[in-house]
């Protein structure tokens, strides 16, 4: 095994396509409620517009060899990006300034998982979120039924804040350290 870490460019972001969709696929796989949900859900419904309306991106591809092994893609947007015909994800008014960070997507292969790429990906998208002076709301949401995910970010010191579309989602918060 010879994995890498590269971080790509907006303009390179398709070649996370597979990925995201293998995503999307897993998360249904594992909720329990509102699975139907997630049929909507792929790269074009859900990366692509995220990217588009963010203010900065980052997003990382982990490689063995040449064959894609997982990513994470993390965003700087507007709080209001939020606040959609979807949901409303946070109390906006929590949220002190105009913009938020937020890890929005991470996936690993299940064949990779045992080999810490999670807590790598994870410690990379952290420190680009914490460069942003004016952001002091990290956010992740984690689909229900993705214990393993919701336990992972518990450890790494984001709390529960509360759940939304009737437990479809749990919102996670951490606040930045300044």
């Amino acid at each position: 095994m010879n994995l890498t870490f590269e971080i790509i460019p907006d303009e390179k972001v398709e070649c996370c396509r597979e990925l995201c969709n293998e995503l999307m696929a897993f998360q249904k796989k594992q909720a329990a409620i509102k699975p139907e949900l997630f049929d909507t859900m792929n790269f074009d419904t859900r990366m692509v517009p995220s990217i588009k309306s963010a203010l900065h991106n980052y997003i990382v591809i982990v490689k063995d060899n040449d064959k894609l092994a997982g990513y994470v893609y993390s965003n700087i947007s507007p709080k209001e990006t939020y606040s959609n015909d979807f949901a409303t994800f946070f109390d906006l008014q929590s949220v002190n300034g105009s913009n938020v960070g937020c890890l929005s997507q991470f996936f690993i292969k299940e064949e990779y998982r045992q080999y810490r790429i999670g807590s790598e990906l994870f410690q990379m998208s952290m420190k680009w979120l914490e460069q942003f002076e004016d952001v002091e709301d990290y956010f992740i949401f984690v689909s229900n039924g993705n214990d393993n995910a919701l336990e992972f970010y518990k450890r790494k010191g984001f709390a529960v804040e509360h759940e939304i579309l009737d437990g479809f989602i749990t919102v996670l918060r951490k606040k930045s350290g300044k």
